[in-house]
């Protein structure tokens, strides 16, 4: 993991290394650090944040996927990372309560993939023989923002219900 950059960002500083369910792990790796940097950071700063969070991803989720010649390692966990920074930001203040159901919808659409999502993890596969490229690394991070869409939908109709 530390011996590239992009390897300790795509592993999600080592979430991503956990030997069962890498991507729970990095989610909660996630809320845990989205509560720590929450209260000093506005609005705007998150949003630039996340955009930088998302390029800089986009670099490192590539980068490692190319250092293990796979196109989708279950140990990259930054897509988990930014997406659940994003339901956060958006549904936030929530109490206890609901950011776990907040972790518990995302972890659904992420793991299950119903629809959407799977539409959006097969739009960049490629098989193992073929090389890895930038469409590739966007493809980790997107269909996890697209879990993240479908975890925002179902709250919005929860609360508008």
């Amino acid at each position: 993991m530390l011996g590239h950059p992009a390897r300790t960002i795509a592993l999600g500083f080592g979430a991503g290394l956990a030997p069962w369910a890498p991507g729970t792990v990095g989610t909660l790796w996630a809320w845990a650090a989205y509560l720590i940097l929450r209260p000093g950071l506005g609005d705007a700063a998150w949003a630039l944040l996340m955009l930088a969070a998302f390029f800089v991803g986009w670099w490192a989720c590539t980068a490692t996927a190319r250092h293990m010649a796979m196109p989708d390692p279950g140990a990259i966990v930054w897509d988990e990372v930014l997406a659940f920074w994003l339901v956060l930001w958006l549904v936030m203040p929530a109490s206890l309560l609901g950011q776990a159901v907040a972790f518990a919808l995302f972890r659904f659409f992420d793991a299950a993939k119903p629809g959407p999502v799977a539409w959006a993890d097969k739009l960049f596969k490629i098989r193992r023989s073929q090389p890895i490229g930038w469409a590739q690394g966007f493809g980790i991070l997107f269909d996890d923002l697209v879990a993240a869409l479908c975890t925002l939908m179902v709250i919005a109709l929860w609360r508008w219900w």
